[in-house]
């Protein structure tokens, strides 16, 4: 396992672990206010592929407070990631959420140098309420940080799939544990993920799995609409997992995804509902 640094423009440093191997390569996108730690389980059942987990711009080690939150910035430093670390390679990009539509960007960009994406609990419509990106904006402002130590984060956040994640990443400072993401770059980072992107999804050229999970954020209408406006996707719904379902679902998850990543590529796109 090896930690690089992609540098990017604006003095932005993307943090990037290569779990090594010589199999296809695979790049892990986490989602908002996480970091490439919550996926190392997942990354770590591809034996047969070479994994690339990228923190995103403002996430985890790399540049915390970034000027350019725009989601060309977000592909672009994927982009950046594939041909500095993996050149002459077309990887296949797993993502989670905000990382999931991250991946389908930079699909659609660059299929040259994509062969596959899969996106966990993603979608492309977005939201034209400006209060829920505001609402997250204002819930992670509302973190009593520093914390003392984990277990007063603990008592803070809850009980929910991520909050070990969360934990797991906080910051060790002379003052106790603060987060590793700033709650305004947060905001900023879901405003421009909430615009909608059907233009790009409907002209997208690579392999597509779409992953829902039973108790996560999106609607049956969500989903049937994803598919309906691109059928040749491959949907699978699984039986159980949250939004957060790569850790409170994982052995479905990841039963999943080592199975469409083996599949045989000739293979007729098919809807598969669990």
């Amino acid at each position: 396992m090896t930690s690089c640094v992609v540098q990017r423009p604006g003095g932005v440093c993307i943090a990037v672990t290569d779990l090594g191997g010589d199999g296809p390569v695979v790049v892990l996108l986490h989602g908002l206010a996480g970091s490439s730690r919550e996926l190392l389980r997942t990354a770590r059942a591809l034996q047969d592929h070479r994994v690339l987990l990228v923190d995103q711009r403002g996430h985890g080690a790399s540049t915390r407070l970034p000027d350019d939150l725009s989601r060309g910035a977000f592909v672009g430093d994927v982009v950046a990631a594939i041909e500095e670390l993996a050149p002459g390679s077309r990887a296949t990009l797993v993502g989670q959420s905000m990382g999931a539509h991250t991946a389908f960007l930079a699909a659609a960009a660059r299929p040259d140098l994509v062969e596959g994406l899969v996106m966990l609990e993603g979608h492309v419509s977005g939201s034209d309420d400006p209060r829920e990106a505001a609402g997250l904006g204002a819930y992670f402002a509302s973190w009593p940080v520093p914390f003392r130590d984990e277990a007063a984060a603990r008592e803070f956040l809850g009980d929910d799939a991520i909050v070990d994640a969360w934990v797991a990443d906080l910051q060790s400072t002379d003052d106790g544990l603060v987060p590793r993401f700033d709650a305004a770059v947060m905001q900023r980072t879901i405003e421009a993920v909430h615009e909608p992107r059907w233009d790009e999804w409907e002209a997208l050229q690579v392999p597509t799995l779409a992953i829902f999970a039973k108790h996560g954020m999106f609607s049956d209408a969500d989903k049937d609409e994803l598919i309906r406006r691109r059928p040749e996707t491959v949907r699978v719904d699984l039986s159980g997992g949250s939004h957060d379902a790569h850790l409170d679902a994982f052995d479905e998850w990841i039963d999943v995804l080592r199975g469409w990543l083996s599949r045989d590529q000739a293979s007729d796109s098919r809807t598969i509902v669990r």
